[in-house]
Parts: structure tokens; sequence; C-alpha cells
């Protein structure tokens, strides 16, 4: 059974950092992406990783100031925000087995179940 479990959420200021992990269980996918879901929004990409060397997408949005990186043999996935904006503020979801590099939450089969990120200004 396959199992996505984030964690690393929390309050912060703005033009703060925090780094989101997403622990994998039950599986191995070279293809994952970071979501998220701000208060009466619809889930948006925030970014993607895939391939060996890993290859990275990003959002407008979060560009510059995201990083998503992937640790194979611990079979973990990571956020790294910095220059957080009270517009970041969100449920972050990690997602796994969608098409390589795709943003479309639509196309991914394995969500976790979220970690909140709060930033006031």
């Amino acid at each position: 059974q396959v199992q996505l479990a984030e964690s690393g959420g929390g309050s912060v200021q703005d033009g703060g950092s925090l780094r989101l992990s997403c622990a994998v269980s039950g599986g191995t996918y070279n293809c994952m992406a970071w979501f998220r879901e701000r208060p009466e929004k619809a889930r948006e990409a925030v970014a993607a990783i895939w391939a060996r060397p890993a290859r990275t997408k990003y959002a407008d949005s979060v560009s510059g100031r995201f990083t998503i990186s992937q640790d194979s043999d611990k079979n973990v996935l990571y956020l790294q925000m910095n220059s957080l904006k009270p517009e970041d503020t969100a449920m972050y979801y990690c997602a796994a087995a969608g098409p390589c590099g795709s943003l479309d939450p639509d196309f991914y089969a394995y969500w976790g179940q979220g970690t909140q990120v709060t930033v006031s200004s």
C-alpha cells in the first residue's frame, strides 16, 4: 500500500523559510510533485521533479524562492521554501505516480494528507 506523509509545515513570518518533507512508503517514484490549496482556491501546482539526474519545474509564483529535491535512498521528497509571503499560506500536498514533469494534479495517483503552512505579515 502506497503512503505519502508530509511534515514540516508551520507558522512563519513574512520572509521566513520552511522545509517540507514527504516520506514515501510502499513504492518508489521518480516523478513526484508538490501542490497547494490556498483558502477558497483550487489546488495548484508548486513544483515537480523527475529523472536522474533530477530535472525540475516550478510554478511562476514560486520560481526562485522554492526548491524541490528528492533523496532517493531515503525515499523522501523535499520542498525548501524561502522568502515566504502571506500569499504562500496554504495546505501543501505531495503527490506521486504522475506523468514526469506534469503540473496537473488530475494526473497524479497518490497523495498525502497535507501539511499546513501559514505566513503572517
